[in-house]
């Protein structure tokens, strides 16, 4: 099967950072249910990519946002695939942390 969407280098790592965090938590399957819902929830997005939501604090209506559990999807709904780049945890404040990754729209404020 071939995927929709697209994880920039920075959101591989989130997806590592996460699993490694609840594999040392919780264990290993707890881990892999996690990922594999977020991967359904990145696939979603990809299928529908206006379902996600715009965060003020980004400014640029390019950057959705989409919540799974305690974890946030943020992905550029104008590409193909939806280029995902960040999954992190819902209590991230988003736009330094998105400022900090360089992509090829320019920065995730909008500035």
């Amino acid at each position: 099967m071939t995927r929709k969407f697209a994880l920039t280098p920075d959101a591989v790592g989130d997806v590592v950072a996460i699993w490694d965090y609840l594999a040392s938590s919780s264990g290993a399957k707890v881990a892999d249910r996690v990922l594999a819902k977020i991967y359904d929830e990145c696939d979603r997005l990809a299928t529908m990519p206006g379902i996600g939501h715009h965060r003020i604090e980004l400014r640029n209506p390019i950057y959705r946002v989409w919540s799974v559990w305690s974890y946030l999807i943020v992905c550029r709904s104008n590409t193909t695939p939806v280029e995902v780049i960040a999954i992190v945890h819902g209590a991230r404040e988003l736009s330094n942390l998105l400022l900090r990754r360089e992509d090829d729209g320019g920065d995730a404020s909008g500035r």
